[in-house]
């Protein structure tokens, strides 16, 4: 995917994004009549660096560092111990062998391979997202895994056992196989795949801030990094595949539909996840989230989701831009999955701020930035689709502390809904 501009405060970080003032934006009546408009939203995205991705160094630094076992608890002794004896390597994936086989268990700690693909396809499909799936434990997945097992009731040690992947496949309707063959239709290969410039009025001149490669729209539509898929298909060339061709790949399946209405969102703002809770409590969607390295939520949960736009579109000021001149042209940047904000938006009460996709997938959770929430692009599209404007959202940090203010943005766009 594209990469997002880059603020560099913390370390390595993404832009942030947060609501511009409009006539778009929806009311901030407690009480409003008639209900917020879902059909259009306004928001803008700070930066103060340049474009580019973090480095692989960067990414691969905070893949897996513990986040979050401040909220749940994870038995890393057992974890090393699963990991010292799990022979399977990133290499094996594209062995026909490796998928023969059931899930390695137990399994947990620093460890890649066919087990972890089919892991994570089981939280995926489950909803109780790992981001990207990419073969390799980090993260996400302990953090999926490990909330997995406490709605279910089960230990909870972030390590996965029989009685776990047992679980896990019940409550991703028994797939069959987690690695699947499917034969690619035309409009699973249809473009057109445009490369995206640099400059923002270039960018402006294209119907769609589309796909730049086949490869990235698999990558998309399967949940999965380009690499893996490459790897699942002994190093296929993924741009060069046509209609008619057969790809194997992790059988997402269909989004899971929630057991209960969602009746609230908490968001963890230091351990980077995203949950949808019924009214009891019961954690009914987890993904794991990007959220400002320096926030300022309210503990109490005041906010509230008050408008879903999809296919935003964004509105390029440079008067509110410190680095470009005030009487440089204004713009409309066209909606699509390399969007700034993806291909959802889901504003907040709070202003300024929302809840929304991403164009670079591979960094949910693994760089901070200084202002919205992200997700993947999947994840965001099945929030949208549980909830309704109104539900309450409420942001907390590992120790339940309200969050630091966030640091006054220089650099904006404004997005809107087409």
């Amino acid at each position: 995917m594209r990469a997002l501009p880059l603020l560099l405060a913390f370390g390595f970080a993404f832009a942030a994004c947060q609501l511009d003032g409009g006539e778009t934006e929806p009311t901030t009546d407690p009480d409003p009549a008639p209900a917020p408009d879902t059909t259009s939203a306004s928001g803008r995205i700070s930066t103060t660096g340049g474009l580019g991705l973090p480095s692989a160094d960067d990414l691969e630094g905070g893949r897996y560092t513990g986040r979050g076992r401040d909220l749940v608890e994870v038995d890393t002794a057992g974890q090393a111990a699963a990991a010292r004896t799990n022979p399977e390597t990133l290499a094996a994936i594209d062995t026909t062998e490796a998928w023969s086989s059931p899930i390695r268990v137990p399994l947990g700690g620093d460890v890649a391979g066919p087990s972890v693909v089919k892991l994570q396809t089981l939280l995926d499909r489950a909803g109780f997202s790992p981001g990207q799936i990419d073969g390799r434990w980090g993260d996400n997945t302990e953090l999926a895994l490990s909330w997995f097992q406490k709605a279910e009731g089960l230990r909870v040690t972030g390590i996965a056992d029989r009685a776990t992947v047992r679980s896990l496949s019940q409550r991703a309707g028994q797939p069959g196989q987690l690695i699947t063959t499917v034969t690619l239709s035309e409009d699973a290969v249809a473009g057109p795949f445009t490369e995206i410039p640099d400059d923002v009025y270039a960018k402006a001149e294209l119907d769609r801030l589309g796909y730049e490669s086949l490869s990235e729209k698999l990558g998309e539509r399967f949940h999965a990094a380009p690499e893996l898929l490459a790897r699942l298909n002994g190093g296929r060339d993924l741009d060069a595949l046509s209609a008619g061709d057969t790809l194997r790949v992790p059988n997402v399946g269909s989004a899971p539909r929630p057991s209960s209405a969602v009746s609230r969102l908490v968001i963890s703002s230091e351990a980077g996840y995203l949950h949808a809770l019924a009214d009891d409590g019961t954690v009914l969607f987890h993904a794991p989230v990007t959220v400002g390295a320096s926030y300022d939520p309210s503990p109490e949960g005041a906010f509230e989701v008050r408008a879903i736009a999809r296919n935003p579109e964004w509105h390029y000021q440079p008067a509110i831009l410190e680095s470009v001149p005030d009487d440089a042209e204004e713009a409309t940047l066209p909606p699509g999955p390399n969007n700034a904000v993806g291909v959802v938006w889901m504003a907040l009460s709070k202003e300024h701020y929302g809840i929304h996709g991403t164009s670079a997938p591979e960094t949910i959770g693994y760089a901070s930035s200084a202002g919205c929430v992200r997700l993947t692009n999947w994840d965001a599209e099945r929030l949208a689709a549980m909830i309704e404007p109104g539900v309450p959202v409420r942001f907390r940090d590992v120790a339940g502390r309200p969050g630091q203010r966030a640091p006054t943005d220089t650099t904006t766009m404004a997005a809107r809904s087409r």
